[in-house]
């Protein structure tokens, strides 16, 4: 579980983000969304301490981030997997190098040792290891390059999972997939999982739990279930803006209202 408690930030004297306080679950799928230069992003690199905060506090089971040394960070990172946008794999490293990375940074396994938690890794999320391991990024869909990210960010057996845009640049039919995925390992391993994105298809097929971001503070706090009867002018906006979900909402309406 992670804390966010009274969060400040600004950069350059101009505040971001404003009194943001959440409570994100392990073992679900918290799912930060709003719109572009909402601070969505900016929130969800200052939980992971990318960006230090100007006040407030973020505890990871009790330990405040922003008073860590060091060496707390240090063993904290290693509870910490990351999915990045686009996969972010090593053009230069196969497949079984990529997901061995973080082992051979953060690990003190034997160099088989390493290689078999990877196989595991990759095996998690559905690919054979004998095939794709001696491959490179550029080998291989990219459906399956988001799965090798995946394998490379739970290789470390984290407790806390940060995912940015996850479905980005996939068909709808292998984001869902990708989705689930992500899903079934957050739930399987009891993982903090906290999404960061503006994927419709995604909030409404994983979001356990979603914060909305607007103008740098927290609009709204609810379910997926909750999203379509939410009275928030800013998340309809962002949530119907299409025709179908304009069409899914009034569906929604029609059958609480019988």
């Amino acid at each position: 579980m992670i804390e966010v408690k009274n969060l400040y930030k600004s950069f350059d004297g101009e505040m971001v983000l404003k009194d943001i306080s959440a409570t994100f679950e392990s073992g679900i799928i918290n799912q930060i969304i709003g719109k572009s230069g909402s601070g969505k992003t900016v929130l969800m690199k200052s939980i992971i301490g990318l960006f230090p905060i100007d006040s407030g506090q973020i505890l990871y089971q009790e330990r405040n981030l922003p008073n860590m040394n060091r060496n707390e960070l240090k063993l904290l990172h290693q509870e910490v997997g990351m999915l990045f946008q686009g996969a972010a794999l090593f053009d230069s490293m196969t497949v079984i190098e990529n997901v061995m990375f973080p082992l051979e940074m953060f690990s003190k396994k034997s160099k088989q040792e390493m290689i078999e938690r990877a196989r595991f890794c990759l095996e998690r999320v559905n690919l054979q290891p004998d095939t794709v391991s001696p491959l490179f990024p550029s080998e291989i869909s990219g459906g399956m390059q988001k799965r090798v990210a995946i394998a490379r960010a739970i290789a470390l057996n984290p407790k806390y999972l940060f995912c940015d845009e996850p479905n980005s640049g996939l068909d709808p039919v292998t984001a869902l997939v990708i989705d689930r995925l992500i899903e079934e390992i957050t739930q399987e391993y009891n993982i903090t999982t906290i999404i960061n994105t503006h994927d419709m298809n995604s909030i409404m097929e994983i979001g356990a739990h979603i914060i909305f971001i607007e103008k740098g503070t927290k609009a709204w706090e609810g379910s997926k279930e909750e999203i379509f009867t939410a009275n928030n002018e800013a998340l309809e906006d962002f949530v119907f803006a299409s025709n179908l979900y304009k069409k899914i909402r009034k569906t929604q309406q029609k059958t609480k209202n019988n």
